[in-house]
């Protein structure tokens, strides 16, 4: 009986045991701390250039690396009242942070200041907006490269020549730096601008505006456009004339699978790099959530690809 009641005993202890054990892991299971998602929203100018679509792309693969970071990503389809009422969303949606690639400086500046004021860090790319009330500007320095490009343009050409300037969107800041640091490169020489038109980033407006410098003007040495499409086009149309081998063709952009391939290719004489910044945004906001101040502005580096240096990776400007 004695042994009975022992056996008994024992059984009852390990169930409780088990019980308690098990008990235990649940209830540790049901308080595991969960990461809060964190909402980006990022407003691309547009995504008719494929240099804006790289840039989407490196923002997707610098993102990927952080699970805690959900990026909503709109396309303002180069409307930039479109664009300000993105950001007005992203603004009443509460997102936590905001990157931002604008269209036009002065038509986004307000809606940018505004999520600024209201305590969202917003992290502006590529272009810039006027004042500084915003949290971070990345990009490289186009008014250098565009003085890179004239002083290259210089040297190869001997300093003499008649010159066709493909411009982007002018009432950009890249645009409008590409041009002014660009004029100081050629400062001083003798090359003539004899045709300058806004193409407005787009290749087949490149194109079209090319076809109005061929039908004009029988001596064109070089095209120096403000982004690759606009070069490309502009060899499109000079080869649809027969023209092509009478001029050197020069961009900007600089990407593995456009300005590289087409300097390999022999279409374009030099490609200038311009970063897309699209990682170092993330990195930006990353950081800007874990408590750390950013400084105000980043300077992309660049690289000129040329034949002789392209498959080295170019070099530093």
């Amino acid at each position: 009986m004695k042994t009975k009641l022992f056996l008994l005993i024992a059984a009852s202890l390990i169930i409780l045991a088990c019980g308690k054990k098990e008990s235990k892991i649940t209830t540790a299971q049901k308080v595991k701390p969960t990461v809060k998602q964190k909402i980006i929203g990022m407003s691309q100018c547009n995504l008719g250039e494929p240099w804006r679509v790289q840039m989407n792309e490196d923002i997707k693969l610098a993102a990927a690396k952080h699970p805690e970071l959900k990026v909503i990503y709109k396309d303002a389809q180069n409307d930039s009242l479109k664009q300000v009422a993105q950001i007005e969303e992203f603004i009443s949606a509460g997102v936590d942070a905001i990157i931002v690639s604008p269209k036009e400086a002065a038509p986004l500046t307000p809606v940018i200041k505004t999520a600024f004021e209201k305590g969202i860090p917003v992290v502006v790319l590529d272009r810039r907006v006027n004042g500084d009330k915003y949290t971070c500007f990345i990009g490289a320095d186009n008014k250098k490269i565009g003085k890179a490009a004239g002083e290259w343009i210089v040297k190869k050409l001997g300093g003499n020549g008649n010159i066709v300037e493909l411009k982007g969107l002018m009432t950009s800041t890249p645009g409008q730096d590409r041009h002014s640091g660009f004029r100081a490169g050629i400062k001083g020489s003798n090359l003539k601008i004899i045709f300058e038109a806004d193409m407005k980033w787009l290749e087949p407006q490149a194109r079209k505006e090319m076809e109005s410098a061929l039908a004009r003007f029988k001596n064109i040495d070089l095209v120096y456009a403000h982004n690759d499409p606009g070069a490309h086009g502009a060899y499109l149309a000079a080869k649809a004339a027969g023209r092509e081998k009478e001029m050197i063709f020069v961009g900007i952009d600089g990407l593995p699978q456009e300005g590289r391939m087409y300097v390999k290719q022999g279409i374009l004489a030099a490609s200038f790099e311009y970063p897309t910044g699209g990682k170092e945004a993330v990195d930006t906001v990353v950081d800007i959530f874990g408590g750390k101040k950013p400084e105000k502005e980043i300077t992309l580096k660049s690289h000129v690809f040329t034949k002789d240096n392209v498959d080295k990776g170019g070099k530093w400007l």
